[in-house]
């Protein structure tokens, strides 16, 4: 049976598939993008995925041992799932069948099954590839199983999703993930090369707008093959295009940001740990590129406010009141002008002394507090309001610190029955320094009273 034409993504990238016409053929029956005339008619041909496709590559090393494994091809728009699973189909002899979870549904996989299993009984194996598999639900997913264990298909899952969160781990534990990596700049200027060779002439751009061009692409091959398109049908003979010039013949596209998906943990993941690295430069970074692709401001206020008290503390008492000014300011301002005071909060945390010791004495208070359950507190410090109350011991013995030495009574107000624990470990950086001296300090004169030692 001949094999389904895919509806994907990563469909027009690069050149013909196997089985496809030659070009020459193909151009009678009308016009052909430039990026579905560049597709490779080899793996060794796909740009910027040597990992998997190189001479030791993980696809290599799988069609060269005669195995290959059912797949989820896990990477973001145009670099090629597509055409990797095309050609893999192509090399393994597999019959080339693709489905889009977008548009198929529980019939249309039980066809594509059916047809897979009349195949195999006839010697001839299936390679099914389901463009962004993520899209199907559980139940959906959980069709794959059988077919997929008993070689019915060999399945070629295509997502921009991270599978761990997007896939059943029942699937994923049958399947391979290989990651596809976001095409680097030696990899689009390859294909900016092809693009020229294929046109019989170089792109209209000059020494510093070919760069921009590529860094326009963000890491997708395809979208930087339509742009390049766009300009070889400028005029010939016109003025090379600067930076600025090709700025205005191409439109820049939004960077690619999901308020609700795996960027958004990845970017806030960036920014955090910048702030805690003392990098205001790198956190600005994160900042404006959460900003730039639509995150909620007040999310960015709460997480910077959170920074504030985990990472930073009591080294420096003002940047939690920093953080909720910031906050408030941006409320009372809106976009853009509140913006630029979450940016100089984030210089604020990113350039003050950090310490994480509140954080970690409140967790190990809480371990504390679950472990001894509800032991009363030690009579000396309770109140006595009542006559029986007094006659009960409360608040016998209880000293009053602002009368003592110092200030310090240096009394045990743990409960009975639980030995001294220290919680709070002040570190010797900004303002906690002080507070470290101070608790010393103290601790040579409970030790002096006779108290416990902690």
């Amino acid at each position: 049976m001949p094999a389904r034409r895919p509806a994907s993504d990563d469909a027009d990238l690069f050149g013909p598939p196997p089985g496809d016409p030659p070009p020459s053929a193909a151009a009678d029956a009308g016009p052909r993008p430039l990026a579905d005339r560049l597709r490779p008619r080899a793996l060794e041909e796909v740009a910027g995925q040597d990992h998997l496709v190189g001479p030791e590559g993980a696809l290599s090393r799988m069609l060269a041992g005669g195995s290959l494994a059912s797949l989820i091809l896990w990477g973001p728009p145009g670099v090629g799932k597509t055409t990797i699973a095309r050609l893999l189909a192509a090399r393994a002899g597999l019959v080339f069948v693709s489905l889009s979870a977008v548009f198929s549904g529980v019939a249309d996989l039980k066809r594509a099954f059916d047809e897979a299993r009349l195949r195999k009984r006839a010697g001839q194996g299936t390679l099914l590839l389901v463009d962004e598999i993520h899209r199907f639900n559980r139940a959906q997913q959980d069709g794959f199983l059988p077919v997929v264990e008993d070689g019915t298909v060999t399945l070629v899952g295509a997502t921009t999703e991270n599978p761990s969160f997007a896939l059943n781990g029942a699937l994923l534990s049958r399947c391979q993930v290989l990651v596809l990596r976001r095409l680097d700049d030696a990899a689009l200027e390859t294909l900016l090369a092809r693009a020229e060779a294929e046109a019989g002439r170089a792109l209209p751009l000059d020494e510093a707008a070919r760069p921009a061009l590529r860094a326009m692409a963000d890491g997708d091959g395809r979208y930087l093959l339509n742009m390049a398109e766009q300009l070889l049908a400028l005029p010939e003979g016109r003025a090379p295009l600067s930076p600025a010039g090709l700025a205005g013949v191409l439109s820049r596209r939004a960077a690619l940001y999901d308020r609700d998906r795996e960027e958004h943990h990845n970017l806030i993941s960036a920014l955090h740990k910048s702030l805690r690295g003392s990098d205001p430069d790198a956190a600005l970074y994160w900042l404006a590129r959460m900003l730039g692709g639509g995150e909620d401001p007040r999310f960015l206020a709460r997480r910077l406010t959170r920074a504030a008290v985990e990472d930073i503390g009591l080294a420096d008492p003002r940047a939690l009141p920093f953080a909720l000014a910031a906050w408030e300011a941006h409320e009372r301002l809106g976009s853009p002008e509140g913006e630029l005071a979450l940016a100089q909060l984030v210089i604020h945390l990113a350039t003050a002394p950090k310490s994480n010791a509140a954080y970690v004495a409140w967790k190990e208070a809480q371990a504390a507090a679950r472990e001894t359950g509800s032991l009363m507190p030690p009579a000396h410090i309770l109140n006595a309001p009542t006559g029986l109350m007094r006659d009960l011991g409360y608040g016998r013995g209880y000293a009053y610190d602002h009368d003592e030495e110092e200030g310090f009574s240096g009394q045990d107000y743990f409960p009975d029955g639980m030995e001294r624990r220290r919680f709070y470990r002040p570190t010797d950086r900004g303002a906690e320094a002080a507070a470290r001296e101070r608790l010393e300090r103290w601790a040579e004169l409970r030790a002096r009273k006779g108290d416990r030692s902690g």
